[in-house]
Parts: C-alpha cells; structure tokens; sequence
C-alpha cells in the first residue's frame, strides 16, 4: 500500500490530456508534492536531463504517462519517431528511477501492444503471443518492451514497477487536431464543423466495420491511482470498460450527439485498422477494485459539451 499523503510524486505528461485528470485526484488526495515536469524544460528522451530531473525532485513515486502519440494516420507518418521517442523516455525513466531509488515506478502501457490477432476479449497473458496491427507496431512495440524491463529491474533492482494497459481514452481537454488525433475527438469536430457548416456530408475514414472499446478519462484517471496506491506486483493490468462499438455505430452516436443531420461516407482505401479491440477487464477488478463508472453516451455527451464551450472561448 503506498502512502501518497506522505508521498512525492513526479507525473510525466501531467500538463497533458490524461495527466491532468490524474493530477486532479493525486491533488485531491492531498498528496505531500506533485511534480509535472514540462517538456520545454526537460527532454525525457535526454538521459541526462531525466537523470536531473530525478536529482532535483527526489520523487518517491514516478508515473510515466508522457508519450509522443495519435491516430492510424500521425502512426502511418512517425513509425520511426514513435518507437524512438516511445521507447527512450521509459528507458532512460526507469533506469534514473533505478538509481534514484524510487520506491515505485508506474509505466501507462498501450492496447497497440498487443498482437494484431489476440482473440477477444484481450487478456494479459496473450500480451507476448505475436506482432501489433502494423500501422501502430512500433508504437506497440516501444510500449511492450518496457514491460520486460520493469520486470528485469524488479529483479535485479528491486524497483517496484506496475504496468497497466489502458484502451482508448476520451473526454474533455483531449487532443482535437485532426492530424494527430484518435477518432473520437476527430469525429466529434468533424461532425461540429459540418453542422456549423451545413455541409451535406462527413467523411469518415475505412470502413466503419472494426469495433474499438473506449475508457472515459477520468475513470482512467481512477484507476491509475487506484494502482498506484493499492496494486505493487509485475504483471500488467488492462484498465478499460470490457465493452466494444464498431466504429459506424460510433460515428452515428457522435452524429446524433452533436445534432448534425447529413450522410456519413466511408473512404474504404484508408486504413481500418486491428478488426477488434476489447478488453477483459477482471484483473483490474479483482487486484485493485477498478470498474469504469461513465457509460459511452455519457461520456460523449460530456466531451461534445467540453468542445463546444472551448471552440466558442477562442
């Protein structure tokens, strides 16, 4: 059990969409000290900069949320980026973490991780059984490897790490470029500018067949700190709702959600994606009490709200 009223903790990304959720709860929890560091004065791809970061701050706790992401599109453009950025900020954090003497390290996974034909629902064993969908592999890939080596420092180093795996997340203050955005809140300015508008039609890429699951943020948020305070061993936990939507039934609640009253039409030579995504759930449950709490309408509904008085204060 850590203790975090007693506790310093550092948040990679906390100034960041997920971050700032969870530095929401770890202030609500009158943590000893939150520490986010900003990107403009520490490049965690520096070893050096990390290893002074650490230095300086004398964290107890480091919860590595930092990443360099986005959706099938900005993954098509960056493979090269994503696996380099991805894989040496969690290197250089658990090693400085390692020396440092962190008591414990918590690496945000990625469902990208997982292998292109996990069967569904997705479970933490299969995590290992093949390759990720290609369009996010070396994302995926950065991701994993870091999971093997949290789990060699355990060993060798007694650094506590936990590894979660959340789905796709949503909600209020995401990323809403539509260069690099996933596709809830890409779908959710597209479908507001066309109404806005009155375009006649919204143009959505592949085929809408494939199905994602979705986590509302701050439900992500709890479960986060819900580990950090309760779960301490090796193996990684996927954090999600256990639930799936294909992505045209997606698109039309986002359309009905927004009021937008044209066609959708699906540009099929754009890249769909893994088929299925969605999580089996039952760990985070059993080893830290976690369920999701927002249902999908709901949390959409709370995210168009938030997009549309954050457009309008501009």
């Amino acid at each position: 059990m850590t203790d975090l009223a007693a506790s310093v903790v550092l948040v990679t990304g906390g100034a960041g969409f997920l971050g700032t959720h969870v530095c929401d709860l770890l202030n609500a929890k009158r943590v000893q000290r939150v520490v986010v560091p900003r990107r403009t004065q520490t490049d965690l791809t520096d070893h050096r900069a990390v290893a002074a970061l650490l230095d300086r701050e004398r964290p107890d706790v480091v919860i590595h949320l930092a990443a360099e992401v986005g959706g099938i599109g900005a993954n098509r453009a960056n493979p090269g980026r994503y696996f380099y950025a991805n894989m040496a900020m969690g290197l250089n954090l658990i090693e400085e973490s390692r020396r440092a003497g962190v008591a414990k390290f918590v690496q945000i996974g990625t469902v990208c991780a997982y292998p292109k034909f996990t069967p569904v629902p997705f479970r933490e064993d299969s995590l290992w059984d093949g390759y990720p969908e290609e369009t996010n592999a070396p994302y995926g890939v950065a991701k994993r490897a870091l999971l093997t080596m949290l789990s060699a420092y355990r060993v060798q180093y007694d650094l506590h790490g936990i590894y979660l795996l959340p789905v796709n997340l949503y909600g209020p203050r995401d990323n809403f470029d539509l260069d690099t955005s996933h596709v809830i809140p890409a779908l959710i300015r597209k479908f507001v500018t066309a109404r806005d508008n009155g375009e006649p039609a919204v143009e959505v890429w592949g085929t809408g067949t494939p199905s994602r699951e979705f986590l509302f943020v701050e439900d992500a948020a709890r479960a986060i700190v819900a580990a950090v305070e309760s779960y301490d061993d090796a193996d990684p936990v996927n954090i999600g709702t256990g639930r799936e939507i294909t992505i045209r039934d997606l698109a039309e609640l986002i359309g009905k959600i927004t009021g937008y009253l044209g066609a959708i039409e699906w540009d099929s030579g754009k890249p769909d994606g893994q088929f299925r995504r969605c999580l089996d759930t039952s760990r985070a449950k059993k080893l830290f009490g976690f369920e999701a709490e927002v249902g999908l309408e709901e949390g959409l509904r709370r995210t168009v709200d938030w997009w549309e008085k954050t457009r309008a204060a501009r």
